[in-house]
């Protein structure tokens, strides 16, 4: 959704000016990854003028809030004590009292402790206002250069190895690509097990202390990723962010199909003539060639059948991608 210029900085009726919290209401703010720049006048704005943050860890909350010199009292709120927590949060609300809910570093309730207490509140009818701001899945993300369509957010993996494969297995056939959190002590035995689950060839990216002094960002084949990581033991410090590719997806055929497209548009016509659309955007060459992948699919796997339709079509790999995958989703 795209707000218009007048929409921006009118919703909850702000209207561009300091964000302050309101009597009998949750707030779930995200928090910085790991620059404290990236907290946003709003959520800063929430943090002062709200009576008590329940916070993951309180000694983190703690030097945030000073950062931005709030007042408020802070309440322990993790995994062990949510229902709890969760308990004392709604009768804080209900005294008119306002309460701002943070993790560690992100979003709360995105593979962190918060749902249940936001469940909680708004089952006992008091307002619950999401306040954005940083995400390290949506920053890989968005520097990667691998996921161009749909992507399934998975979070952690479970922390058995007999569970872990099956679950990677699972991620593995997903036709789309997946994103996953990984603790750096885990990070060494789940790298070899992710290129035996999706295959050595799969292209990965792995982002570590993403917006962090020690940032790395490294785009590579999954069978070359615990060769990356062992090359620096620093690499085993911090929280990594995983990116997996959908299955066949290749960053350089894709950007070398849109250099070969370039290449080969005909320049515009002056006066503004209408110039006529290229064969394979007709009606009926898409019936054409959704006809051809259907066909394919149902003997080969989405890669392969993609693969072979290019042969066939000599269309771009991204373009009968992602119609393959719209065809697959059906």
């Amino acid at each position: 959704m795209t707000e218009t210029p007048s929409e921006i900085g009118e919703s909850g009726g702000e209207s561009g000016q300091a964000a302050a919290a309101s009597a009998g209401s949750l707030y779930v703010v995200a928090t910085p990854i790991g620059h404290l720049s990236d907290l946003s006048a709003r959520a800063a704005g929430i943090l002062r003028t709200v009576d008590v943050v329940a916070a993951e860890d309180t000694r983190r909350s703690k030097v945030l809030l000073g950062h931005v010199g709030s007042p408020a009292r802070t309440l322990s709120a993790h995994r062990h004590n949510e229902r709890e927590a969760g308990a004392r949060i709604v009768a804080l609300l209900a005294q008119g009292r306002s309460v701002a809910l943070v993790g560690d570093a992100g979003t709360p309730a995105i593979s962190d402790p918060g749902a249940r207490i936001v469940a909680m509140a708004r089952a006992a009818g008091h307002r619950v206002v999401p306040i954005p701001g940083p995400s390290a899945p949506i920053a890989l993300l968005s520097a990667c250069g691998l996921v161009e369509g749909p992507f399934h957010f998975e979070g952690f993996l479970p922390a058995r190895a007999a569970a872990r494969d099956t679950r990677l297995a699972a991620l593995a056939r997903m036709p789309h690509a997946f994103v996953l959190f990984e603790a750096p002590h885990r990070i060494a035995r789940t790298l070899p097990a992710l290129a035996q689950a999706c295959g050595a060839a799969r292209w990965v990216a792995l982002g570590r202390e993403l917006s962090k002094r020690f940032e790395e960002i490294e785009v590579c084949r999954a069978g070359e990723a615990a060769a990356w990581l062992a090359a620096d033991p620093n690499r085993e410090r911090g929280e990594y962010v995983l990116v997996v590719a959908a299955p066949g997806y290749d960053p350089r055929a894709s950007a070398a199909d849109d250099e070969h497209a370039a290449a080969h548009t005909p320049p515009a016509e002056c006066g503004g003539g209408s110039s006529e659309a290229p064969p394979e955007d007709s009606a009926q060459a898409s019936v054409d060639i959704a006809a051809l992948l259907g066909a394919l699919l149902e003997e080969l796997p989405l890669s392969r059948a993609v693969k072979a339709a290019q042969r066939a079509t000599g269309l771009p790999h991204r373009t009968l991608y992602q119609r393959a995958l719209e065809i697959a989703r059906r």
